[in-house]
């Protein structure tokens, strides 16, 4: 499988990082792509945490984890990202944003700068010892490129004591495209 989409990039990680048994959270679920390959790779004794404030998210992942059977392995919330500490507390093994917005929905209801550093700082927070935050940013729209202008910055000043971070993007590509920021705190 080539890792040229960013997606599919993100999943190879996931892959290779999620295991059975592990709680992480779809931060920007959208139509449930990154919470039905999170779903696959917890297993039965995995869960899976997806947030999302649109109700059309909801029930296209409840459709495509049925379609599955595995359902029972996500709890689906209708809510801001950025107020997931209030329904978590336990340390997380991973944590996936896909930031814009819906595909195939209104384009006006976009993630947000402030509303999305939020929630990126409380991701930090869950986030457990070896955990792996995964953040891809489409900076082609106004609301995209006001993420990547607070989001930029702020992984750059994270302590590189604690934490790695990696950014993945095209350099050949004349469109803005999206591009990657991977978070891995480290265990000590």
């Amino acid at each position: 499988m080539p890792l040229l989409k960013t997606v599919t990039f993100v999943h190879t990680l996931l892959a290779g990082h999620v295991m059975a048994g592990a709680r992480v959270i779809d931060a920007t679920m959208g139509n449930g792509h990154d919470t039905l390959q999170l779903a696959r790779l917890v297993g039965d004794t995995g869960h899976v945490y997806a947030f999302d404030i649109q109700s059309e998210a909801l029930a296209a992942t409840a459709a495509r984890l049925g379609c599955e059977n595995l359902r029972a392995r996500a709890t689906l919330i209708q809510d801001s990202h950025a107020r997931m500490l209030d329904y978590l507390s336990e340390p997380i093994n991973a944590i996936v944003f896909n930031l814009g917005y819906l595909p195939g929905a209104d384009k006006s209801c976009a993630t947000q700068a402030t509303s999305t550093l939020a929630a990126v700082r409380n991701a930090l927070t869950l986030l457990a010892p070896g955990g792996l935050l995964l953040i891809t940013i489409y900076w082609g729209h106004p609301a995209g490129a006001s993420e990547k202008k607070v989001l930029e910055p702020f992984v750059a000043q994270l302590s590189p004591e604690q934490y790695r971070v990696l950014k993945y993007e095209f350099i050949n590509r004349a469109n803005p495209a999206p591009y990657l920021l991977a978070i891995e705190r480290f265990t000590n």
